[in-house]
């Protein structure tokens, strides 16, 4: 099969035959329909990963059509069109048992841990756990890029942040992550404040259901902050801010700016990746009594109601896809990442049809 491969970190990627997958017992192969260009795909690629062994293919958000089965594998068949999660559980540990397979011990993620689905076809373990059947007239983009930021935004603003109806939403940093979180905290009836230095970062943020943006290029942390207080409608007293904030670029200052935007006993989602540890204000957490959390993915089981709302058209996903690729392209739009006047907006990777 084909696949996008590379044996250094930070080589140019290529295109290359390699040899087919096979299933694990309790395993299956897919055939992929289309896979996401992610910026954790980047950060892998750099050798930011300790976990990926060379040589690599990279790709972790993807739908495609399962080509074949391991014999322990009960609940899903040759041609059923699925997708999978970032993080694929185990089943069995403790974390698993209690419903969070997203911070699974004995995790594997395709991309990382072994190879990915920028390949022609890619191999997914405890398929009984892990898959999510997706219905056959569904947009490829929608399908595929629900494994990852979509899933992890949406859980992060529901299942941790508990995002109601009627509060305030703030995003700093509208790549794909950031954008979806303002997709789906306006598909929940939120008012959305997007952030961002980037003016088509913004006009997009605004297509999809920010309510307010917020020009943060050349300000200090100190004038976004208060920017975003006063976009709350509630100017700069105590009570203004939002109720809950989302960090999606991965930098020390922009989850500071994060934090600070919001109101008294405010919740803050932490999804973007930093490559180190950052200080924070905890002076503000503790004297606002406001609540620091993760979202690292969603398991399987806490699908159904994402996926509900993408088929009912509340939530759409392929409204971000700024550009589409084929594989043969795939090598260079990976390695045009580190240029930061790459392409914004979010890289879909399409295959095959199902």
């Amino acid at each position: 099969m084909r696949a996008v491969w590379f044996d250094a970190f930070g080589a140019v990627p290529e295109l290359r035959e390699v040899p087919d997958p096979v299933p694990s017992a309790s395993g299956v192969v897919v055939r992929v329909e289309a896979t996401g260009l992610c910026r954790s795909d980047w950060h892998g690629w750099l050798g930011h990963d300790a976990g990926i062994a060379l040589p690599h293919v990279p790709g972790h958000e993807l739908v495609g059509v399962i080509d074949a089965v391991g014999p322990e594998v009960r609940r899903f068949a040759v041609g059923q069109r699925v997708t999978v999660p970032f993080v694929c559980a185990c089943g069995d540990c403790p974390e698993c048992r209690d419903g969070n397979g997203q911070v699974c011990r004995n995790q594997t993620q395709p991309g990382f841990t072994h190879w990915g689905s920028y390949a022609e076809r890619v191999a997914l373990h405890n398929a009984d756990i892990n898959l999510i059947a997706i219905p056959v007239g569904l947009d490829a983009g929608a399908a595929a890029l629900l494994g990852c930021r979509f899933a992890t935004s949406y859980r992060g603003l529901v299942h941790q942040a508990r995002l109601q109806a009627g509060e305030t939403l703030v995003v700093v940093g509208c790549g794909g992550v950031g954008l979806s979180a303002v997709m789906i905290g306006a598909a929940l009836g939120a008012t959305v404040i997007a952030v961002d230095i980037s003016a088509a970062a913004r006009e997009t943020a605004a297509r999809v259901g920010a309510t307010f943006t917020v020009d943060s290029a050349g300000l200090s942390n100190d004038e976004v902050v208060a920017r975003i207080r006063s976009v709350t409608g509630r100017g700069t007293d105590a009570g203004a801010g939002a109720q809950v904030s989302v960090e999606a670029l991965g930098r020390e200052s922009t989850v500071g700016i994060a934090i600070r935007s919001l109101a008294t006993r405010g919740r803050h989602v932490q999804i973007g990746l930093l490559a180190e540890d950052p200080r924070l204000p905890l002076g503000d957490v503790t004297a606002r009594e406001l609540t620091v959390m993760g979202s690292h993915g969603m398991p399987a089981g806490d699908y159904p109601a994402l996926l509900a709302l993408v088929t009912s058209g509340r939530l759409r996903p392929q409204d971000l896809i700024g550009r589409r690729l084929s594989l043969a392209e795939a090598p260079a739009a990976l390695a045009a990442m580190s240029d930061p006047a790459a392409p914004g907006g979010v890289t879909l990777i399409e295959l095959a049809r199902p």
